[in-house]
C-alpha cells in the first residue's frame, strides 16, 4: 500500500507592485490545503512611529499611501479624530464634499478590486472595462486636489478648496485629432458638479455590463460559489468589517450605524449576502458601487443648492486663502506657522473610524498636548481579513485559494504598515 505524505508549497511571494509581498506557505494534501501559512514579507514602513516625529498636518500625507486604493476614506478617518479632540466641526458644505468624495473613492476601490479579483480568476475582459471608469474618477481626485491617487485634500476644519468650476480638458495630438477630442471632451465642458453628474447617469449601465460578463457566467459561478464560506459567527469573532462581514449577512455599517460626515442626510441601503462565500462578497461590492453611485447623485444636487464656507474661518487650524497671503502680512504669517509648527491639541485620546472600501479603518489617537502625536495607532481592516485566511481555505483546492485571497480584497500598505 502506497504511504502519501502532505508536501509544503511555496505560493508567492508576487511581485511587489501587487498590493504587497506576500507569501503563503502551504501544506497540501494531493492539491486539497490542509494549512496556509502567510507571510507578509518585508512592507514595513514603521508609520505608526514617523507620524510621532511630525506636525499634526504634515501626517496627513501617510494616510494616502496606507491603503493606496482608499486614500480618501484613510484620511478621513485621522482628520477626523483631530477635529474630534480640537473640538471643531468642518462646514455643512465640508460635510458633503468628504461623503461624495468618500463614495467616489468607494467606487474605484471596488472597481480596481473587481479588476484584478476577474483577471486573478481568469476573466480578462473586466480588468479593462473596470480601469475605462477608474480613469474619470480620478480626473475628479486630480480636479481638487492636483494628484491622481494621493491627494491629501481632506484638512482638519472642511477640505484644501473648494470645487473647481471648469474641468481640464484633452487637447488635440499626433494620437487624436480635433474631431476625437471634442467627442473626449463633451463631459468637461461645465464645472466638477457638472463632470460628477454625468458619471452618476452613464455608471448604473456600465455596473450592467460587469454583471453581464460575470454574474451569471458559469465558469464565475464555479471559481466562487460555496468557496470560501465564512459563518456570521465566525465573521464577527474574527473580526471581519466592510463588505466581507456584510458577505456573511450582517448588515453592519458605520454609515449608518455610527454616522458621520453627511450620512445621515442621504438615501442609501446596505447590501448583504446570504452564504457568506467569494460570491457573495462580488455581489455586496457590486451592489455597493450602485449605492455609492447613488450617495454621489444625492450630494452633486445638495452642493449645486448650497454654497458656503468648506472649511473654518479659524487661520490656527485652517489656513488662509492664497487671495489674503499676497496683501496681508498677518495671513502670510499663520499660513507659514501653520504648515511648519502646526497647532497643539488638548490633552487627550480618541477613537475615530469610517466606513472605508475595505471595512472600518480606524485612527486610535493619544495627545500629551503637543503638537505632534504623542501615540497613534491605526486599525487597519485587512489585518483581521488576512489573519483569518488559514481558517477559510483549509479544505479547499489549491486554485480556490486564489478566490478566497482576492475575495478578501487586501492591500499590504495597511496591513504591514
Amino acid at each position: 500500500m502506497i504511504e502519501l505524505q502532505n508536501y509544503t508549497l511555496n505560493f508567492g511571494p508576487q511581485h511587489p507592485a501587487a498590493h504587497g509581498v506576500l507569501r503563503l506557505v502551504l501544506e497540501l494534501e494531493g492539491e486539497t490545503i490542509v494549512q496556509a501559512d502567510p507571510h507578509i514579507g518585508l512592507l514595513h514602513r514603521a508609520t505608526e512611529k514617523l507620524v510621532e516625529t511630525k506636525p499634526y498636518l504634515q501626517n496627513i500625507g501617510y494616510m494616502d499611501r496606507l491603503d493606496y486604493v482608499s486614500m480618501m476614506c484613510n484620511e478621513h478617518a485621522y482628520v477626523r479624530a483631530i477635529e474630534r479632540l480640537l473640538g471643531v466641526e468642518a462646514p455643512i458644505r465640508a460635510q458633503y464634499i468628504r461623503t461624495m468624495f468618500d463614495e467616489i473613492t468607494r467606487i474605484l476601490n471596488h472597481l480596481l478590486w473587481l479588476g484584478a479579483t476577474a483577471l486573478d480568476i481568469g476573466a480578462m475582459t473586466v480588468f479593462l472595462y473596470c480601469f475605462r471608469e477608474r480613469e474619470d474618477l480620478f480626473d475628479c481626485y486630480e480636479a481638487v486636489s492636483g494628484a491622481r491617487m494621493h491627494a491629501t485634500y481632506y484638512r482638519p476644519g472642511g477640505v484644501a478648496r473648494d470645487l473647481p468650476e471648469s474641468m481640464p480638458k484633452y487637447k488635440a495630438s499626433r494620437w487624436h485629432n480635433d474631431r476625437e477630442v471634442e467627442k473626449m471632451n463633451s463631459n468637461r465642458e461645465g464645472s466638477l458638479l457638472d463632470f460628477i453628474a454625468a458619471f452618476t447617469d452613464r455608471f448604473p449601465a456600465c455596473v450592467d455590463e460587469y454583471e453581464t460578463l460575470l454574474t451569471d457566467n458559469r465558469i464565475w459561478k464555479q471559481r466562487t460559489v460555496d468557496i470560501g464560506i465564512v459563518s456570521p459567527e465566525d465573521a464577527l469573532q474574527w473580526g471581519f468589517s466592510g463588505p466581507m462581514l456584510r458577505g456573511s449577512g450582517i448588515a453592519w455599517d458605520l454609515r449608518k450605524k455610527q454616522t458621520y460626515a453627511a450620512y445621515d442626510k442621504v438615501d442609501f441601503e446596505i447590501p448583504v449576502g446570504k452564504t457568506g462565500d467569494c460570491y457573495d462578497r462580488y455581489l455586496v461590492r457590486v451592489e455597493e458601487m450602485r449605492q455609492s453611485n447613488r450617495i454621489i447623485r444625492q450630494c452633486v444636487e445638495w452642493l449645486r443648492a448650497n454654497p458656503g464656507p468648506i472649511k473654518l474661518d479659524d487661520h490656527k487650524i485652517s489656513p488662509p486663502s492664497r487671495v489674503d497671503m499676497k496683501h496681508d502680512m498677518e495671513a502670510m504669517i499663520h499660513h507659514f506657522k501653520l504648515f511648519t509648527e502646526g497647532f497643539s491639541l488638548p490633552r487627550g485620546e480618541v477613537y475615530s473610524a469610517v466606513e472605508a472600501p475595505k471595512g472600518e479603518f480606524g485612527i486610535y489617537l493619544v495627545s500629551d498636548g503637543a503638537n505632534k502625536p504623542y501615540r497613534m495607532k491605526i486599525r487597519a481592516p485587512g489585518f483581521a481579513h488576512l489573519s483569518s485566511l488559514n481558517e477559510m481555505v483549509k479544505g479547499h483546492m489549491l486554485a480556490d485559494a486564489v478566490a478566497i485571497l482576492a475575495s478578501q480584497d487586501i492591500v499590504f500598505g495597511e496591513v504591514d504598515r
